[in-house]
């Protein structure tokens, strides 16, 4: 029988190693002396350096629709702690320290969660879309990532995919945040609001950079290993000067995702054949 981890053992045991990996992550931080930004303007920056939006409401099978309705406060709630914010040269944005602990007593509502590759419910559900937006506004910048949370799984079909699979990240209070550092010589801003069921997102600065950046996936589809099917592709991120020449490609993700919803929902089309799979490897 497999020995399962202390957090596995009860409710309880899973709290205490919560609260030890919270503790080990501020315990990180101090040693570290890491500059966060804590800084905000009312005034936006002039010169939008990406913008990105996503619809709020999507129609995900065996889900409550109650929980979605939940995720638009909860978006709301934590969108105002960071709507604003400037990033200076050297400083770190951290989604955690920014927002909080997304609690009840703070306004939160039960949202869709993901656990160890499962759907569930919990309070501030959903804020994993708001990480993403920023995310992506980030990776469309020379601004660095410096923690990161994929995730690990494809849970929902690709219908609808604005952005490349696997661009996301996983935020959970707090051990699991997302942080970037702003290694540039300018300040950015980060403006996030939602409008008519849509959350929106821009990143700002004072002036152009030298360079804009696309992310694009190459070698997408599924592959079958031993009775399951996996997501897979590799993304790019592409560095052009003012021009829109190409002058940097590198792959920023491999990935190599289970597929965890209905086989059924697979296209066909997008099946990719062990030959086939290995003449691309050999190409």
């Amino acid at each position: 029988m497999k020995r399962k981890y202390f957090c596995e053992i009860s409710p309880l045991c899973y709290k205490i190693s919560k609260q030890k990996e919270n503790m080990l992550h501020d315990i990180k931080d101090i040693l570290h002396k890491e500059k966060f930004s804590d800084t905000f303007s009312h005034t936006p920056l002039p010169i939008v350096i990406k913008s990105h939006s996503s619809e709020i409401m999507r129609k995900l099978s065996g889900v409550d629709i109650k929980l979605q309705q939940n995720k638009k406060t909860n978006l709301k709630l934590a969108s105002d702690k960071i709507n604003g914010i400037i990033i200076n040269p050297g400083e770190t944005f951290s989604f955690w320290k920014l927002v909080g602990s997304p609690t009840k007593e703070k306004g939160y509502l039960d949202g869709l969660v993901i656990q160890r590759g499962e759907l569930g419910r919990g309070t501030g559900g959903g804020l994993c879309q708001l990480a993403n937006l920023i995310h992506w506004l980030v990776l469309n910048s020379p601004l660095t990532v410096t923690e990161l949370h994929h995730h690990s799984d494809a849970i929902f079909p690709d219908a609808h995919r604005k952005v490349p699979f696997g661009t996301g990240t996983s935020v959970s209070y707090k051990n699991f945040d997302y942080r970037f550092k702003n290694t540039t010589d300018r300040p950015v801003q980060l403006l996030i609001w939602q409008k008519d069921g849509v959350l929106f997102g821009e990143l700002r600065s004072d002036k152009k950079f030298p360079f804009v950046y696309r992310i694009i996936e190459e070698n997408y589809g599924f592959i079958e290993e031993e009775g399951v099917f996996y997501r897979v592709s590799q993304v790019y991120r592409l560095t052009l000067d003012r021009n829109k020449q190409i002058i940097h490609k590198e792959v920023i993700l491999n990935n190599h995702s289970k597929v965890l919803y209905d086989y059924s929902l697979i296209p066909e089309n997008q099946i990719i054949t062990p030959r086939l799979r290995r003449i691309e490897c050999k190409i």
